[in-house]
């Protein structure tokens, strides 16, 4: 049997900016951040960094409180955004025919899973001195949990599984629905990532690896400055993306608006350091989802990069751009959106690869914020995005993850024919 097409038919996530996806979107082509300077009040010193919260986001009001008060915060980010994204490509949350849905599954990515569950749990038993903890914990703390809930919400009896790779854990999840998909072993994939980061032990770790960025007060917003001679670091966010996968046969016969086609799915291992990257290892990942699909270098008309900002990773980002790209890489539009909503580890691969699906359908580009006059000369080479760019034509994207212990996932899209009318 020949490989499906597979359609995106379906776009959902929880913003920072709230709001709607096109209210998203149009923040991004603005340039502008949702990174604010975070303090909080916790033991036994608080944690004030540059942050990226959904402070608007409320659980209880999306999922109501029964469903909500069986999910830990990652998890409640990550089933709001799918029910969104379920919705937008136009499917019942309960099935009139349940055996049609026998196949249908959900892949999910998180690299932090319920790590909030259990430091709740440490602070009540070492700092408050409690003996017994909620009955809930362990379903609350386990990673499975948003792919769980979702196969029960929406009655999906297929392979439910989640992936857990760093950094690049929701562009692998997106990557292995996409195959599954491609195989013939489902019609319908509901895939995402999310992660909910804001704790006192993560912050701290990544603190301690002095990857975080610098920033206070108004300073905060431009702290995350990718492929800058200036740049300090990440910034560390939370949030969630959804997207529903579809064979095309399957979405056309019923209808179904199709936002862009996932066409390609790279995956490597640099195999060489935990966390240093590789160029090699990179290019390898690009090279796999372009061939497999179909696209030649030159017809690639957007990537949307890792671009975290840190000194070492963004330098071997673009070599290996320009070592896949070639001739054409000079003229290739490269942007870090992680400039603006920030770094939301396991689901990064996802709100980005949303950023990358959104572009085709709008056939607009957003930038990397900050850059303009502060470009590495170690990271030219490529045409980066300084402002956003409407009404220009994008017939193909990569969105690309990268991870420490050398993890790469890259994703290949094309436009749909109607976004290029």
């Amino acid at each position: 049997m020949l490989p499906r097409r597979v359609a995106v038919t379906g776009l959902g996530l929880v913003s920072p900016y709230g709001g709607n996806l096109d209210h998203f979107f149009d923040r991004l082509l603005a340039g502008e951040s949702a990174i604010r300077h975070v303090v909080t009040d916790d033991q036994p010193q608080p944690i004030s960094m540059p942050f990226v919260t959904c402070q608007d986001f409320s659980p209880e009001a999306v999922l109501g409180k029964p469903l909500a008060s069986m999910m830990e915060r990652f998890a409640h980010l990550g089933v709001s955004a799918a029910f969104d994204a379920w919705a937008d490509a136009g499917l019942e949350r309960q099935p009139q025919d349940p055996a049609e849905r026998d196949a249908w599954g959900c892949e999910w990515g998180t690299s932090l899973g319920g790590v909030q569950a259990f430091e709740r749990g440490y602070r009540d038993m070492w700092i408050k001195g409690r003996t017994r903890l909620s009955p809930l914990s362990v379903v609350l703390g386990m990673n499975n949990a948003v792919n769980a809930h979702l196969s029960i919400q929406l009655g999906l009896g297929g392979v439910s599984s989640s992936h857990v790779a760093a950094c690049a854990s929701a562009s692998i999840a997106i990557g292995e629905a996409f195959r599954r998909i491609r195989a013939g072993d489902a019609d319908v994939m509901l895939t995402g990532g999310s992660d909910a980061t804001l704790t006192y032990g993560v912050a701290k770790a990544w603190e301690a690896m002095r990857m975080i960025a610098p920033g206070e007060g108004e300073a905060a917003a431009q702290a995350c400055r990718p492929f800058a001679a200036d740049r300090g670091g990440l910034v560390l966010g939370e949030g969630a993306a959804a997207l529903v996968l579809e064979s095309w046969d399957h979405a056309v016969a019923r209808g179904a608006r199709i936002h862009a086609e996932l066409v390609g799915y790279g995956g490597s291992c640099d195999h060489s350091h935990l966390v240093r990257p590789d160029a090699l290892g990179q290019a390898r990942a690009m090279r796999q989802a372009l061939r497999q699909g179909g696209l030649q270098p030159d017809e690639v008309d957007y990537v949307n990069a890792h671009g975290t900002a840190t000194q070492e990773g963004d330098p071997v980002e673009i070599a290996a751009l320009r070592d896949v790209f070639g001739a054409h890489a000079p003229r290739l539009p490269v942007s870090a959106t992680k400039s603006m909503h920030g770094h939301l580890l396991g689901a990064a691969g996802a709100i980005e690869a949303l950023v990358t699906v959104l572009a085709l359908a709008r056939q607009s580009l957003p930038p990397t914020a900050h850059l303009a006059g502060r470009i590495d000369p170690a990271c030219e080479g490529v045409d980066h995005v300084l402002a956003g760019r409407q009404s220009t034509r994008v017939r193909a994207a990569l969105s690309i993850s990268f991870a420490f212990g050398g993890s790469n996932a890259v994703l290949a899209f094309r436009a749909a024919p109607a976004s290029l009318h």
